[in-house]
């Protein structure tokens, strides 16, 4: 719930920003969200979510808009349903939350409300900062410290800091606006997302727990049942690719209303009518 306040908090920062111009798009999302990761590292659109969120739109002129957006999205990942490393049984759920501010660029003159310029592809970047916080039932992964975090014995000295549920992000992609009528539009767009951590999954690196030493009652048994479901791994095996940072998505469609937040003068009227 204070999550959804949060992106609800931002929206309206943006929208006090945006008010500022002389119209204004106001409006939602609904789509879908997936990650591309050490669990999931090519298959786009699996084990994909519901996703949905708020936006705001400041046409510029007819070819370039800023978008400024507040999304939720689900992410999600399970060797077992993958299949990429499935004697792993790594799994985790994450709650996505994104706040960015995008260039869009149309292919062809666009208004909202055009009886002549109402379609145009587009291509759109940016930056977003962004919350995640994997997951396994209502347990937090970065508590167990599942890749030696709190506990450097087995890592030959080596020290692994804890990682942070903020990060950056660059999203990017490609899209269509369509307006239907003089005031509403939508738009359906797919966009990646170039993160700067490794840990949306909660994998990265290597294991740091002796499988074959720890049983059931010792302490750091729960944390080897998170780090290493199997128990069939040793310290400083491979668990993770720590080179390639965690990517995600959000794609869907979006419908907007535009506001005329000031008088506009015959002209302008006339051109948005073209």
């Amino acid at each position: 719930m204070k999550k959804n306040k949060l992106i609800l908090i931002v929206f309206l920062s943006l929208f006090s920003f945006a008010a500022k111009s002389q119209t204004l798009e106001v409006g939602g999302f609904v789509g879908g969200s997936y990650y591309i990761g050490d669990i999931n590292p090519a298959y786009h659109f699996a084990q994909t979510n519901f996703a949905y969120g708020l936006v705001a739109r400041y046409n510029i002129n007819s070819r370039w808009t800023v978008k400024l957006n507040g999304y939720k999205g689900l992410l999600k990942g399970d060797d077992l349903k993958i299949r990429y490393l499935p004697d792993r049984s790594l799994e985790f759920t994450t709650e996505l939350y994104e706040m960015a501010g995008i260039f869009e660029f149309n292919f062809l003159p666009y208004f909202t409300g055009s009886l002549k310029n109402f379609f145009t592809p587009y291509i759109f970047g940016g930056a977003a900062l962004i919350h995640a916080r994997p997951q396994i039932g209502n347990s937090d992964l970065r508590d167990y410290g599942t890749e030696g975090q709190y506990n450097a014995s087995f890592l030959q000295g080596e020290r692994r800091s804890e990682y942070s549920y903020f990060n950056f992000a660059i999203p990017f992609g490609i899209g269509v606006k369509y307006s239907f009528s003089k005031r509403v539009s939508t738009s359906l767009e797919w966009g990646m997302r170039k993160t700067f951590t490794d840990y949306l999954d909660d994998v990265s690196t290597t294991y740091y727990l002796p499988s074959n030493l720890i049983q059931p009652g010792d302490d750091g048994y729960a944390e080897l049942t998170r780090s290493d479901p199997n128990r069939n791994h040793q310290p400083l095996q491979q668990r993770g690719y720590s080179k390639n940072n965690d990517w995600y998505s959000f794609a869907g469609l979006t419908i907007t209303y535009k506001i005329n937040l000031v008088n506009r003068n015959k002209c302008s009227d006339f051109e948005n009518r073209r």
